[in-house]
């Protein structure tokens, strides 16, 4: 057992297809047949509620999934092909009651008045569970899907364009999370009357326009949603480097960060948060969590033989972006909180097979936190917010706001 003294972590998991592993879908336990039915989705995320998680994150995309950049492959022995993840957290909201539900959304291409409906109406629809995380749209043939704008085609040769594209795209989507945040706002929280004698449903004059003029977005709003449950639903996004770092310190209350140890982790915590300092943000909780990919089995040595054969099913070593975990929930334990002394005040795992190595962070990584005293044994709030010890926001439209 890790020597590392026990502190309170936030865990969530990351859900993508059969499991993040190429092959997963090629485990019996992986049922691809049901991969775009509802009980699939509503399955795993209850399973990730009985282990007490704060939240899930459901990947997406607007093209199909590729191991290529720019262009998308042409491999059929992959999983293809995706449902919105917005609606199916609004499927499965009603079924769940405490965890987070954290959709993925694109900003490249997607306006921000239609998002900030979509997910305030999650907030309704989960009681004060909804978040998104943001990501941005890099590839040219996913933008000619909508055709009105024109992505270059971003060749890793020429890095001087290819850093200003990516710059361009980062600072796009800083500015859809504002126009989003705004537009969340822009109904005051007592805007609604519902006064039935008197023939008033709301106060005009508790609803604002928002005004937002940036390089661009032109949106005046206010929103057709009123203020959600939580004020403000969690926005959360991936980062790997300067540029991301910055959109997590200027627009995030949760970045994912993907640190390969302890020393990583940390140059990577204090890179965020002299962005965030920067931002004007110095005082203002931001979580930053790593993440992983785990294999997760009992046994020693299983959780590699497992991989090393999913691995020959797919024909090549799977590799990732973050860190690769094959190990025993003990081992995984010591490993968390190894890196949690980094600064990291939580992780976003990626089960490698959802059928398995889910029900193993559940039942297996869980139980050995909670034995150490480093996780929950109960859910202790019951929005997202709060499950985070972020407090709900003051509307920035409100007078008080205003005065304070």
């Amino acid at each position: 057992m890790s020597s590392t003294p026990a502190s309170p972590l936030h865990l969530a998991v990351a859900l993508d297809g059969t499991g993040w592993h190429p092959a997963s879908w090629r485990e019996p336990v992986a049922r691809p047949r049901d991969l775009f039915t509802a009980a699939h989705w509503t399955g795993l995320i209850q399973e990730a509620e009985r282990g007490l998680l704060d939240f899930v994150t459901i990947e997406d995309g607007l093209g199909p999934q590729s191991s290529l950049f720019p262009a998308p492959d042409d491999r059929t022995d992959q999983v293809r092909g995706r449902l919105d993840a917005v609606l199916i957290a609004s499927r499965v909201a009603p079924l769940t009651r405490h965890i987070g539900l954290v959709p993925t959304v694109i900003a490249t291409h997607t306006e921000p008045f239609h998002i900030s409906k979509a997910i305030a109406t999650l907030d309704y629809v989960s009681t004060g569970r909804a978040g998104l995380r943001v990501q941005i749209s890099p590839r040219s043939n996913e933008a000619d899907h909508f055709g009105r704008r024109t992505v270059p085609r971003i060749e890793f040769p020429d890095l001087a364009l290819a850093e200003q594209a990516v710059t361009d795209l980062f600072d796009e989507a800083a500015d859809h999370v504002e126009v989003v945040r705004r537009l969340w706002d822009s109904w005051e929280d007592d805007a609604e009357i519902r006064d039935a004698a008197t023939g008033r449903f709301i106060d005009r004059d508790k609803l604002h326009y928002i005004d937002f003029e940036g390089r661009h977005f032109s949106v005046k709003g206010p929103s057709i949603t009123p203020r959600p449950p939580q004020g403000q639903p969690l926005v959360t996004a991936l980062a790997h480097d300067t540029v991301p770092y910055r959109l997590v310190a200027r627009a995030a209350d949760v970045g994912y960060i993907t640190p390969h140890d302890t020393a990583e982790a940390r140059d990577i915590v204090a890179r965020i948060r002299a962005e965030q300092q920067a931002a004007g943000r110095a005082d203002e909780t931001l979580h930053v969590f790593g993440d992983l990919v785990v294999f997760l089995d009992d046994e020693p040595g299983a959780a590699r033989a497992r991989k090393e054969r999913l691995d020959t099913l797919a024909g090549e070593p799977y590799t990732s972006d973050a860190l690769v975990f094959t190990g025993t929930p003990t081992e995984l334990a010591d490993l968390l909180q190894e890196l949690a002394a980094g600064g990291l005040t939580g992780f976003r795992l990626r089960p490698a097979v959802d059928g398995h190595d889910l029900p193993a962070i559940t039942r297996g990584l869980v139980p050995e936190l909670q034995r150490r005293g480093a996780f929950r044994s109960a859910y202790e709030a019951d929005t997202l917010r709060g499950l985070l010890g972020l407090s709900r926001p003051a509307n920035r439209y409100a007078p008080h706001a205003a005065t304070a």
